[in-house]
Formats: C-alpha cells, sequence, structure tokens
C-alpha cells in the first residue's frame, strides 16, 4: 500500500470507474491501485493478452471487463451507459512511436478517434460522469526551442505518433472550454516498470538483454534525452488528479509529471547494467531511429506548486524494482 495512504480511500471506495488502456503498463498498475482502494472497476478490452500483468496477476477475474474498441462509439458509450460510470482515467492509446511511423492510420484510428468517441459519450451522458482523467504525453509538445517544455507552450506535433497526441490533448481541452466538462491532462515522459512487454523499449528491452547475457541494442545513438518516470509513481498521479477534480479550479487543465532528471539513453543503459552486474557487456548502437525528438523533458512545476505533488520513487530504486519483476516474469 506504500504511496496509496496520500490518497484519499472514500472517494475510491465503491466509485464506479471505467479504465481504458487496463492491460497496458499503465493501466495494469493502475487498475492494481484500484482494486486495493475498494473501487468498482470497468476495463475496455480489445485483445485479451495473457501476459499482460492484468491477465498474469488474476486482477481479470476481479473486475467487470467490457469487450470492444475505443474507435468504435458504441462500444464506449456502452460502456458508460451501462456501467455508470462515475470516473474515467482514459490511458487506451497506440502507444509505440516506430508503430505509428511505420502504419499511422492505426495510431490515429486509436488515438484521436478514441478519444473522440469517450468524450463524446461522456457529454452525452454528463449526469453520470463527474471526473475525467486524460493520458497525454510529452510527444503532443513536439519540437520546442527551449526545454523543459511547460504547460503553456504550444501543442506542435509534426511525426504521427506526436501528432496523435497533440490532437487528443486538444480535443480533451475542446470538450472542456466548450461542453464543460471535467477534465484534467496529464503529460507524462518515458514510463517504465514491471509488465511493459514492448520489447522495443529501451528499459525492458535491456532488462532483457542482459538477463540472456545478450548485448543491449540502441536504435538511436544513445544520446537522446528523456525523462523516465516510475509507473507506480504515474499511477498514482492519474488518481490524485481524479480526486481533486471535484476542484472547479483545475478543470480543463494540463499538469506535466516528472522527476524533473532528464536522462540519455546511454545514462539509463548504465543504470541497467550496474544493477545487473553486467558491466562486461556493452550496448550495440544501431543509429537508425526515425521520427523521433531528440531531447525533450518536462518541467513539473506546476504539479508541485498548484497541488503539492511529485514524484516519490527514487529512479535507482524503481528501477531495481523493475528489474526483480522481469527476473520474475522471464525465468
Amino acid at each position: 500500500m506504500e504511496g496509496l495512504e496520500r490518497l484519499n480511500h472514500k472517494f475510491w471506495n465503491g466509485r464506479n470507474v471505467l479504465v481504458t488502456g487496463a492491460t497496458g503498463l499503465v493501466g495494469s498498475w493502475l487498475v492494481k491501485d484500484l482494486l486495493k482502494l475498494a473501487a468498482r472497476v470497468v476495463v475496455l478490452v480489445r485483445d485479451a493478452n495473457p501476459q499482460s500483468e492484468l491477465y498474469r496477476c488474476g486482477d481479470i477475474d476481479r473486475l467487470a471487463v467490457v469487450n470492444g474498441e475505443l474507435d468504435s462509439f458504441l462500444d464506449v458509450e456502452r460502456a458508460i451507459n451501462e456501467y455508470d460510470i462515475q470516473t474515467i482515467l482514459h490511458l487506451g492509446a497506440q502507444t509505440i512511436v516506430q508503430t505509428a511511423h511505420r502504419f499511422p492510420l492505426s495510431t490515429f484510428e486509436a488515438n484521436i478517434r478514441g478519444t473522440y468517441n469517450l468524450l463524446e459519450a461522456c457529454r452525452l451522458h454528463k449526469d453520470l460522469v463527474q471526473q475525467i482523467v486524460v493520458a497525454s504525453s510529452d510527444k503532443a509538445y513536439g519540437e520546442q526551442a527551449s526545454l523543459p517544455y511547460t504547460e503553456d507552450m504550444p501543442l506542435v506535433g509534426r511525426h504521427p505518433y506526436e501528432v496523435s497526441k497533440s490532437c487528443a490533448d486538444l480535443l480533451s481541452q475542446s470538450y472542456y472550454h466548450s461542453y464543460q466538462l471535467p477534465i484534467v491532462i496529464m503529460r507524462c515522459g518515458n514510463i517504465f516498470g514491471g509488465g511493459d512487454l514492448n520489447w522495443s523499449r529501451i528499459v525492458p528491452g535491456t532488462i532483457r538483454s542482459f538477463f540472456r547475457k545478450e548485448n543491449p541494442i540502441i536504435r538511436s545513438d544513445g544520446k537522446f534525452i528523456r525523462d523516465y518516470v516510475y509507473v507506480k509513481d504515474v499511477a498514482r498521479t492519474y488518481l490524485f488528479l481524479a480526486e481533486r477534480l471535484v476542484d472547479e479550479k483545475i478543470q480543463g487543465e494540463a499538469f506535466n509529471f516528472s522527476d524533473e532528471s532528464p536522462r540519455s539513453v546511454l545514462d539509463i543503459v548504465g543504470i541497467i547494467q550496474k544493477l545487473m552486474g553486467c558491466g562486461h557487456m556493452h550496448p550495440e548502437i544501431l543509429n537508425c531511429v526515425q521520427g523521433e525528438i531528440r531531447s525533450q523533458y518536462l518541467s513539473a512545476e506546476k504539479l508541485k506548486k498548484r497541488l503539492q505533488w511529485e514524484a516519490r520513487f527514487p529512479l535507482e530504486r524503481a528501477m531495481q524494482e523493475t528489474i526483480e519483476w522481469y527476473h520474475a516474469f522471464l525465468s
């Protein structure tokens, strides 16, 4: 229950909560926390992946499952209406940059159409839905002249994944300003933690390579700069923001979430290398990445000053927990 003591348990007890993207990295951990808080959890699931943490740990048997897709309005509307949803945590998306680059249409369908379907269903059922937290990304900012990103910067994504996140973010703002939906937007950098099975990402891919006694693969030149935030910190921040939506002053706002310690890809590989005792092994640098911004990181000053909330898990401790999860999984 570490970290959950900062949350309002009475708020969540018995609350009807819809989670989209529950089979993903953050969604799986978010569901764990919601179940501990005694919420009534409903998830919208397109593909049943038995390797997803949601299935592996058995949480799937403790909640209601709506089989459907975000890009089907009727599926989304049914989930909200038939389960009397009060709070929505919208994480559902296609989240891999290179997947979007290879075939952008499916990413646009999931991330853009999926978001406006959800928001339109919420507009129709304003009598039910009391809080909507939308997962955005640092990618929504696109490439800016100065760093770190702050919430007052324009959203100017250029490549397919960035554009999909810019659009979803702007759609959320539109539904707040036009229809007064109780929305808050959270923008994160790179999220890591146990349960991420997208092996092309640097953290799980590197851990698996070292576990197999192989040199890890770096698609870039290793010098790209990013925020790296722990999934448990991220999940609890979504829950905290949902609680705070009872305050109308934060409705329609966006908040960055970061530990404000940006690191290069090589830095992250080095930390994993040290923790796993693989100093004799060295990454293979391909330098072949396409459609990615070289440096991105966020200021979390607004979240800290306005809401007195910040990341709690130090990077090395979080990475050690992550390595332990993958050791059990890969064994």
